[in-house]
């Protein structure tokens, strides 16, 4: 299956997988909103869980909950950042985000339960040993926490707070946290679970992530908010340092390009196996939302 359809098909395999997790729970507005938080999205951290996973032979029945974990996480985090003491946001997805949809209290609620939600998930027996399940839980725990997206989003709020443009330094340790971290731990979870090398996919996942990001920062300024879901501009309108601010709008999209050649290069031990993660790096950097 070439990458297009197989980053959709994955997206379904998650949604499908995390709202099986919400099925019979407690009959409350926030369970419903948690519901409302995991639907959608082009689920790019599943995928690279699950065909990280292919790439080295495991099935993705057995790496489909590792890859729900992650985008409850993911889910949780975006919950959390559209607050109004956080970014403030009325549209993701081209939907009321949660707290307009219901209120901020039932907010911050779903986005507690989604991470909880996350470790639950890492628990199921199907992805491998106890041993497995345990470097999942850490990894997963590391990557979202102080040492990984919440610090990035600390650094964020603490330079917006203080009124500073941070160097291209800061913004690249700032992002290798807020976006590169999940990224980084969906990459190598495929390779955890199968007992494999995670170095490659680690080198690849670094790449990728800061591509990403570029990309987001890209759209900040040149995409169509109608394809996006979500208000652009919002950097500059801040007066927040980015990587198009810095490096230009040709500059930013030249080290992206130089980014997905990094994370192809990473892959190339692993020849046509690697199809579909090389073609999602390029997807990063082209994609309208």
């Amino acid at each position: 299956m070439r990458f297009p359809e197989r980053l959709t098909a994955d997206a379904g395999l998650c949604e499908a997988r995390l709202l099986a997790a919400l099925a019979g729970r407690a009959d409350q507005p926030v369970t419903e909103a948690m519901r409302y938080a995991v639907r959608g999205g082009k689920r790019l951290r599943g995928f690279l869980v699950l065909e990280g996973g292919r790439m080295l032979g495991v099935a993705e029945e057995r790496a489909v909950s590792a890859a729900a974990a992650i985008e409850a996480l993911h889910a949780y985090s975006l919950v959390h950042d559209d607050l109004p003491c956080m970014d403030d946001d009325d549209l993701r997805r081209g939907q009321p985000t949660v707290h307009k949809k219901w209120d901020e209290g039932t907010a911050v609620l779903a986005g507690d339960a989604l991470q909880t939600l996350a470790f639950e998930l890492l628990c199921d027996p199907a992805l491998g040993s106890s041993d497995v399940r345990m470097e999942l839980v850490s990894g997963l725990a590391r990557a979202s926490g102080i040492d990984g997206m919440v610090l990035g989003q600390a650094l964020d709020i603490a330079a917006e707070t203080a009124g500073r443009s941070l160097t291209l330094d800061e913004i690249t340790a700032l992002q290798a946290g807020k976006t590169g971290a999940l990224i980084g731990f969906a990459a190598e979870a495929g390779a955890l679970i199968a007992g494999a090398d995670r170095a490659p996919l680690r080198r690849y996942a670094a790449a990728l992530g800061l591509a990403f990001q570029i990309a987001d920062d890209i759209l900040d300024v040149t995409g169509d908010e109608a394809k996006t879901g979500k208000r652009l501009h919002k950097d500059a309108e801040a007066g927040k340092a980015t990587f198009v601010s810095l490096l230009g709008l040709e500059g930013a999209r030249a080290r992206a390009a130089e980014l997905v050649q990094e994370a192809e290069a990473a892959l190339a031990g692993y020849g046509n196996a690697a199809a579909n993660l090389i073609a999602a790096a390029r997807f990063v950097i082209a994609r309208d939302s």
